[in-house]
């Protein structure tokens, strides 16, 4: 099956890139000639432009509307001057205005990009794939973005030192920058030629400008930059910071009674060092010895009934900063309904909670640690001139015990081994930077593993190969990837993993798979294959196919969800390329998805068809609707026989109001329903925004969900040596409100608050077992338990099935009430570039409400009216040597 799918793939590639034609109209690339400073005292950076050293080069002009209506004069032109010294870049930019008293001056953090703001960016690798952007706001916010895959990833966690400073006047207001050389990547030779590009948003036309015409059906965004000229004899600067911090916290809670180990607070101080290393200008290693790698905000509450984990962002700066370099993405497309989260290398494996639970009697305490120490890291990445992108990441992380308290009699056990995770990253750009090829290679080795622990995997290893060509001025393009793992364990190890939800070995009727409990190492592949045309005109399109075997297993440092999958998709979307008298622009896509598993079973076929408006009066909209015919599911029963599911059809929907307006709001909702209406969900968020002035934002999303279904996995039960296939009706109702506060005394001072309140309660009724799964109708795959086979006591169900007064099985009552509140107090002060002080309060409620209250009645109780919560004070501090 998978065999004739990719030669089916490689068939329809050839056919296709030999039908592409060479239609591209070549936009000229502009050109800026520089000079240097030389004896010329530099400019003060204090957004003027006034200083003698700006007379040394010309004013460029000339820039173009980008959007909304491209290739045409903007509604007010702006113009800049460069030039440089031996360690840095300078840059005056004057943004005309005819009306400056209207110019907006929002503040907000750093990459806040809120209001009137200018940037440039500059691609000194000159590779059309990179490039480092430097922006600020009317109001003097600095942002900035790296920009990796031709604009396609934009990683706004990249903080390097520059500065910059802005002013208004009577024709309009101006920035000046000043950019250490040691911040930008570049070769060594006698003159420069570096991309370049300048960007300006006129807020109150919600209009973008630029110096190079930027076409809205290009393949790219670095690709289409500008050049840079007059670069002359720079030498690369070597990056050294050392950044020490030291963090104390104190926990408060409500103490309980009798355990030893919760007496009402802890306390913890720490110290650590973090370094910045330029190896080469190109190259930079990063490391880290003892760090801190808590969060300042708390991931949002989630609750699953599927069984499937959840995918949580990274937000620990030390991974998050490259990342780019680091992703290795499974199966991301176009069309999406992919696993597109599924990656080689998921970084939050690395700290993660330990996952060894001690066994305790009842009259026994645990202390349980709840993060991993990680002991130290060390990150190697960056491109070099000729193309190479590197990337080598080193972490080690602790043995950790928990404390097992008897009485006063205590012992350890250990929850966590110590772990050495590695991951190597290489690309390497080819024809004309048109092309490239990569790799990865990753490995997980835990030390001797006790016997509470023989159900970690000893060992894990995954690798792959991929690669990107594109033609016709990058408006077509070629791409796919390879990947295999490998992981080794004891039997209980691999059988374990055989047996888990992304697996599933034991199947019943699967006879592709079967479980074997005497192995001790597992081998699988995955991969994606794909064909598109993403620019030149108004019709765009992506095909392929993605593929997991049954074996493979990513999550010891990566993130998967299921294997034993076999997609083909397809996406086809026509965009405009002009505004008229209605919209902005407006997008229509048509997408559709085929599925197998490795057995030969279809198991899916799914149709999407969906639009997005963006209104002349600058709102957002949007509209879609799936219909799937065809389903059946390997992983409902949880080890049972492949299940069929009722046709569906569902749709989504969303209004946004002009983001510019200081009260705004946006709302969105869901759907989906079975065509036999055995089960359907609805889900719903309101949004509102509201800035009174400048400094302040205020936000609230409240949030509500429906879930109803016939048929949820219970459990699967054995009685008298015959599996039961437990499910009932559940109706599952999710409440949530997510609260903003953002205060901005100024750029570099910032007061933030979040908070949410969360409950997902659900009820259980008509129990049932499903005795045929593949039936047609609904009802035909189900038995039910009548009434006076099933009675409830104590919180356990019994039934008896034959009704001879004897209970034959019996499971627990599975009503459910998970509530939670998080917040975080977050004072935010960079009292010299570089260098911070966060001063942190928060709040963490976790506990079991009642299944048979109200929402609201339950949140009172368990949340609004609870005396103690868990509270966490938290100050860290930081200063950034720069050397």
């Amino acid at each position: 099956m998978k065999t004739s799918l990719l030669l089916f793939c490689s068939i329809f590639i050839v056919q296709t890139t030999s039908l592409a034609q060479d239609s591209t109209v070549v936009i000229p690339k502009r050109i800026y000639t520089t000079k240097a400073l030389n004896d010329v005292k530099p400019p003060l950076i204090d957004g003027k432009l006034n200083d003698e050293s700006w007379n040394n080069v010309a004013w460029e002009d000339g820039f173009i509307e980008s959007r909304p209506d491209e290739n045409t004069a903007p509604s007010n032109q702006t113009r800049f001057k460069i030039t440089y010294d031996q360690k840095f870049v300078y840059v005056g930019i004057q943004c005309l205005d005819t009306e400056p008293e209207k110019i907006v001056k929002r503040l907000s953090r750093r990459d806040g990009f809120d209001g009137d703001w200018v940037g440039i960016f500059i691609d000194s690798y000159y590779d059309k794939r990179t490039a480092f952007g430097f922006i600020v706001s009317a109001a003097g916010v600095k942002g900035d973005v790296f920009e990796s895959n031709n604009g396609g990833n934009e990683d706004d966690s990249w903080n390097p030192i520059w500065y910059t400073k802005t002013s208004v006047d009577g024709d309009g207001w101006n920035a000046e920058m000043k950019i250490p050389l040691s911040q930008l990547k570049f070769g060594k030779s006698k003159e420069q030629v570096w991309g370049f590009e300048v960007m300006r948003r006129h807020f109150r036309e919600e209009e973008r400008s630029v110096w190079q015409r930027l076409p809205p059906d290009t393949g790219g965004f670095v690709s289409e930059f500008g050049e840079l000229h007059g670069l002359m004899d720079l030498e690369p600067q070597k990056q050294l910071e050392i950044q020490p911090y030291t963090v104390g916290s104190l926990k408060t809670y409500e103490a309980e009674e009798g355990n030893p180990f919760l007496d009402g607070n802890d306390g913890h101080l720490a110290v650590g060092l973090d370094a910045k290393i330029g190896i080469t200008n190109d190259l930079t290693m990063d490391l880290t010895i003892n760090p801190d790698f808590g969060q300042v905000e708390a991931d949002p509450s989630a609750i699953t009934l599927d069984g499937f984990q959840i995918f949580f962002e990274e937000q620990r700066p030390f991974f998050v900063e490259n990342k780019n370099i680091f992703d290795y993405s499974v199966s991301s497309s176009q069309a999406g309904n992919t696993f597109g989260s599924d990656n080689v290398f998921y970084s939050r494996r690395i700290g993660r909670s330990p996952q060894g639970n001690p066994e305790v009697s009842d009259n026994e305490f645990v202390d349980q640690p709840e993060n991993t120490n990680i002991l130290g890291a060390v990150k190697f990445s960056g491109k070099t001139k000729n193309g190479w992108s590197i990337g080598v990441l080193e972490s080690v992380t602790a043995r950790k015990q928990a404390t097992i308290d008897d009485k006063g009699v205590r012992r350890k056990e250990v929850v966590e081994p110590l772990t050495n995770y590695f991951v190597g990253r290489l690309q390497k750009d080819f024809n004309n930077r048109n092309s490239y090829i990569g790799g990865i290679f990753t490995a997980t080795n835990r030390e001797r593993l006790t016997s509470g622990l023989d159900f970690l995997h000893k060992s894990a290893f995954t690798g792959g190969f991929d690669f990107k060509h594109q033609w016709n001025d990058r408006d077509w393009y070629v791409g796919g990837d390879v990947i295999w793992s490998h992981v080794q364990g004891s039997a209980q190890a691999i059988q374990n993993t055989q047996e888990s939800i992304a697996h599933l070995f034991q199947r019943i009727g699967a006879g592709h798979v079967g479980l074997d409990s005497t192995r001790t190492s597992l081998s699988g592949t995955g991969g994606n294959l794909q064909l598109g045309k993403i620019g030149n005109g108004h019709w765009k399109f992506e095909t392929g196919a993605t593929w997991r075997s049954p074996e493979l297993e990513l999550n010891d440092i990566g993130f998967q969800r299921r294997s034993d999958d076999i997609r083909h998709y397809t996406w086809v979307g026509y965009q405009t390329l002009k505004p008229d008298n209605t919209f902005r622009k407006v997008g229509v896509n048509y997408n559709h998805w085929s599925v197998w598993d490795f057995g030969g079973n279809f198991n899916s076929l799914m149709f999407n068809t969906n639009s997005w408006q963006n209104w002349k009066n600058n709102w957002y909209s949007n509209l879609g609707f799936n219909y799937e015919p065809i389903s059946y599911s390997n992983f409902a029963l949880r080890g049972g026989p492949r299940l069929r599911e009722s046709p569906q059809l569902s749709f989504w929907n969303g209004i946004e109001m002009d983001g510019r307006k200081k009260l705004r709001f946006d709302f969105f909702h869901n759907g989906n329903k079975a065509a036999d209406n055995s089960f359907s969900s609805y889900y719903a968020e309101f949004g509102i925004v509201y800035q009174p002035f400048n400094s302040l934002r205020i936000s609230a999303s409240p949030e509500y969900g429906i879930n109803k279904n016939k048929l949820q996995y219970i459990d699967n039960l054995d009685v008298k040596g015959q599996t039961r296939y437990l499910n009932g009706t559940v109706d599952q109702r999710t409440l949530s409100m997510s609260f903003r506060l953002n205060y901005t005394i100024n750029p570099n001072l910032t007061i933030q608050y979040w908070g949410q309140p969360f409950i997902s309660r659900g009820r259980y009724s008509d129990f049932k077992e499903v005795t045929d799964p593949l039936a047609k109708n609904f009802e035909n795959r189900i038995s039910p338990f009548l009434e006076n086979q099933i009675t409830l006591s104590d919180n356990e169900y019994a039934v008896d099935d034959d009704l001879d007064g004897v209970s034959d099985f019996s499971f627990d009552n599975p009503d459910f009430s998970f509530v939670q509140f998080r917040s975080n107090l977050v004072l935010r002060w960079e009292y010299t570039p570089g260098s911070e002080i966060f001063l942190v309060w928060s709040q963490d409620l976790s506990q079991t409400g009642n299944p048979r209250e109200m929402l609201f009645q339950d949140l009172q109780d368990n949340v609004f009216n609870n005396e103690k919560p868990q509270n966490i004070f938290l100050i860290k501090a930081t200063y950034r040597f720069i050397l």
